[in-house]
């Protein structure tokens, strides 16, 4: 069995090179020209003298290009990054400065609207472009390479790794505003697809419609199980939700994942009878989907299983409820996953009683690393353990969740609420302070809050209260075109709410946002 990421491709490679691995806009990439492309851009990249664990940063779209990167740097020894492609270039150069990024991989478009934004990247050498134009204009101490050049590089001899090295950085938006990065090993990645391919019984057979960005942890694992299983995964950049579906039908796609906005807009939709009858199962994390989006899609697509599911990037995926569970418990969250232990804990680490809140600590193969060059916010989140089983000394590190949730007699997990402020908008989890910052940046706003309020199709709403500066007048529309041009779709406030005077303080003098999302509840209409 694979221990090492890029072994999920070596290994279906060698056993199946001609199965089909990846299909993108018409074209096919079996395992032995997607093998191919990771060992030559390894190469490539240890060509240039990567470093073991030396971050390569991916900004691009799903394609045949960004797959290959991602697993070439795993192979060569590096440690890949990729990056969410909605992102605009501020956030993009600091990902890049903060995991201090050695080589990008882009395109031609992509790299002129990151030029400004590079030039802080001070450890940044090399910018591989996919699609290198002659007349591309140079970037002061930074090299430019073709990506068709550096696949030709000579065979070089990959850094030493074991399972327990660092494999990738994907970055989540943190409660104190800036983005944090959650460090992978090789062990938590090959786990996780294991895990998963084993609950969603996952066969060379499948098709799996990769519709949600590989910087998800979610999203790189429709791929990293399709490898595992010698499955192929099929590359969409939708931009309708029509798009997927013609896909599920066209594609014959017999495995499909979402978070739950994404549901509410597709159980609105029509399904042909050939996506129906292909489907096989679908998924839901991110966040809880709501019944009667459940209920649609269950009807449309009466053969596939619906699999609900909860997760962090933290520790990849936490829990599953098993299809012939869905009726009998509709809103519970499931049991752990395969090779994970959950479990309801109080602050002080005592286990709680059936049915009674606390915090969800999952331990196991799937904890990661911790985050990235921030030993403070590790040591919040992750923490040692009583040892499980009598006898042993060696400390254990688990993740505790932030979440509260409540497990029944039978085992069966219910969430109740997240103990930070972050947003969950369309699966996104998006930080208050990060949208506040930019509103604060127009220079003519006094105070402002950002907060979540529940929205029937996004799960939450980006809502904000201003108030102006002394002697500063301030417009909403403003405001709102600044987000727009700062913040990528998914961050940009749907509704901002002028007040005059201070805004309400809680105990310990900061801005209540809770107060106030108490107070903007139901601008958007009841929840379901």
């Amino acid at each position: 069995m694979p221990t090492l990421v890029h072994q999920l491709i070596h290994a279906t490679a060698a056993r199946t090179p001609a199965a089909i691995a990846l299909q993108y806009q018409g074209r096919a990439l079996d395992y032995r020209q997607l093998d191919a492309g990771v060992r030559g851009f390894a190469n490539g990249l240890l060509g240039l003298g990567l470093a073991k664990a030396e971050r390569v940063a991916i900004y691009l779209e799903k394609r045949f290009e960004a797959v290959s990167g991602m697993f070439g740097a795993a192979a060569a020894g590096g440690v890949y990054v990729p990056v969410n492609p909605l992102l605009k270039a501020e956030q993009v150069g600091y990902i890049l400065q903060d995991c201090n990024v050695r080589v990008l991989l882009t395109s031609n478009e992509r790299l002129a609207t990151l030029r400004d934004a590079l030039s802080g990247c001070h450890d940044l050498q090399t910018v591989v472009v996919i699609d290198l134009k002659p007349d591309t204009a140079p970037i002061a101490g930074v090299q430019l390479l073709d990506w068709q050049t550096l696949l030709h590089s000579p065979a070089a001899e990959a850094h030493r790794c074991i399972d327990g090295d660092m494999a990738a950085i994907l970055y989540t938006s943190g409660s104190t505003g800036k983005p944090k990065g959650v460090v992978l090993s090789h062990r938590n990645i090959v786990a996780g697809a294991e895990s998963v391919a084993e609950y969603l019984q996952i066969a060379a057979s499948d098709r799996l419609l990769a519709v949600l960005p590989l910087s998800f942890d979610y999203g790189m694992n429709q791929l990293t199980s399709a490898f595992l299983k010698g499955a192929t995964a099929v590359l969409l950049n939708y931009l309708l939700p029509r798009d997927i579906v013609n896909a599920c039908a066209r594609e014959q796609i017999t495995g499909l994942a979402c978070v739950p906005p994404l549901w509410v807009q597709l159980a609105q939709l029509n399904w042909p009878a050939e996506a129906a009858q292909s489907l096989r199962y679908f998924t839901n994390s991110g966040g809880h989907m709501p019944a009667a989006t459940l209920a649609a899609l269950r009807q449309a697509l009466p053969a596939a299983k619906p699999y609900l599911m909860y997760g962090l990037t933290e520790a990849f995926r936490s829990t599953y409820l098993p299809p012939d569970q869905v009726d009998r418990r509709p809103d519970s969250m499931g049991k752990a996953i395969p090779n994970a232990e959950i479990m309801v804990l109080r602050e002080d680490g005592s286990p709680c009683a059936p049915n009674e809140p606390g915090e969800l600590v999952h331990r196991g193969v799937h904890v990661s690393l911790g985050y990235w060059n921030d030993p403070a916010k590790t040591a919040e989140r992750f923490k040692v353990i009583q040892a499980r089983q009598s006898g042993l000394v060696m400390p254990e590190v688990a993740v505790w969740s932030g979440d509260t949730v409540r497990m029944d007699e039978d085992g069966y997990l219910y969430f109740i609420s997240r103990r930070d402020e972050m947003i969950k908008t369309s699966g996104y989890r998006v930080s208050p302070t990060e949208v506040e910052e930019v509103i604060y940046a127009s220079d003519r706003v006094g105070e402002c809050a950002a907060f979540g309020v529940s929205h029937p199709q996004l799960g939450q709403a980006i809502v904000v209260v201003a108030s102006a500066k002394a002697g500063a007048e301030i417009d909403s529309t403003a405001i709102l075109a600044s987000c727009k041009k700062q913040l990528p779709s998914f961050m940009v406030p749907h509704h901002i709410e002028l007040r005059s005077g201070s805004l309400p303080r809680n105990p310990n003098g900061k801005i209540d946002r809770k107060l106030l999302a108490g107070e903007l509840a139901h601008i958007f209409g009841k929840p379901e």
